[in-house]
C-alpha cells in the first residue's frame, strides 16, 4: 500500500509523551505508526486515535532488539513506500545505580534502551526517509546529558549525552539527502512516569516545580507541539539542534 500521505513512526508511543506526540502528528495529517511492547495498550491507543479520525496502526517490537527493529521498520517502509518522520521517543531511566555497584547487565540495558535504540531505528529508517517529503528524525535527550544526572542516574546521563552526539552526527551524515535530524530535551513533564512519587510523596513532587524558572511542570502536549514544529516545513532550515522544553529548568535555579 503506497501512500501520498505523510507517514510517521513514533517509538514508545503507547502512553505519556509518546502518545501525545502521535496524537498531535495525527492531527497534523500524518498516518501514525505507534511502536511499543505493551500490546493491549497499543491496540487501545490506536482505537482512540482512529475514533478521532486519525489513521493509525501499532507495531509490537522491542527497540533494544536489533533484528526486531530492522525487520519491523523495513515492513513499515515497504508497506507505505516511504517514511517521512521517525520520532525516537522510546527510552527511560531504567533504574538507579552508582557506578561502583553497577552491573554490566544494567549498564548495557540502559545504554541499549536510550542510545542503541536510536541507532537501530535510524539506520533501518534511512532508506525510506530518503523517499520521504521534508523527511526528518527527532530524538530525545535530557538535561542529564549536560549535568550528568542525579544520584544513580550516571549511566542514563551518559546514554543521553550519546543521543545528543548521534543527533548531530546523523545530521551531518544525512544532510546530503535533505534529511534533517534534531532532538528535544524535555524537562520534568507531568506524565504517568511520575505517578508513583506523585501518589506516595506528594510533598516531594510539589517541590519539583521550584527548580523550574516558570514555576510549574510541563505538559506532554507542550513537548508534542515542539516535535510537530520540528517535523514541519516551518523548521525546514533547522538541523543538528536540540531544543530544551523545560520552562528554564536547564538553568538550574
Amino acid at each position: 500500500m503506497k501512500t501520498n500521505e505523510k507517514v510517521a513512526i513514533i517509538t514508545g508511543a503507547t502512553g505519556g509523551i509518546g502518545f501525545e506526540v502521535a496524537k498531535r502528528l495525527g492531527k497534523d495529517g500524518y498516518t501514525v505508526v505507534l511502536n511499543g511492547i505493551e500490546d493491549e495498550a497499543g491496540e487501545k491507543r490506536v482505537k482512540e486515535l482512529v475514533a478521532q479520525g486519525i489513521k493509525a496502526e501499532y507495531y509490537s517490537f522491542d527497540v533494544t532488539n536489533d533484528e526486531a527493529v530492522s525487520s519491523n521498520i523495513k515492513a513499515i517502509g515497504e508497506k507505505y513506500g516511504k517514511i517521512d518522520l521517525l520520532v525516537n521517543n522510546a527510552g527511560g531511566l531504567g533504574g538507579r545505580s552508582r557506578f561502583e555497584e553497577m552491573t554490566t547487565e544494567f549498564y548495557r540495558f540502559v545504554m541499549a534502551l536510550n542510545l542503541d535504540s536510536v541507532f537501530f531505528a535510524s539506520r533501518a529508517a534511512i532508506p525510506y526517509l530518503k523517499k520521504g517529503e521534508n523527511a526528518s528524525i527527532i530524538n530525545y535527550t535530557s538535561n542529564a546529558a549536560w549535568n550528568a544526572g542525579g544520584p544513580g542516574a550516571g549511566v542514563y546521563a551518559t546514554s543521553k549525552a550519546g543521543v545528543h552526539a548521534i543527533t548531530r552526527a546523523l545530521a551531518k551524515d544525512l544532510s546530503e539527502y535533505g534529511i534533517r535530524v534534531n532532538a528535544v530535551s524535555p524537562g520534568t513533564i507531568d506524565t504517568p512516569f511520575h505517578a508513583q512519587i506523585k501518589a506516595t510523596k506528594p510533598e516531594v513532587f510539589a517541590t519539583w516545580k521550584n527548580s523550574v524558572l516558570l514555576g510549574r511542570l510541563g505538559e506532554p502536549e507542550e513537548v508534542a507541539s515542539v516535535v510537530s514544529f520540528l517535523a514541519s516545513k516551518d523548521a525546514s532550515f533547522i538541523t543538528a539542534e536540540t531544543i530544551q522544553i523545560g520552562g528554564g529548568q536547564a538553568l538550574g535555579i
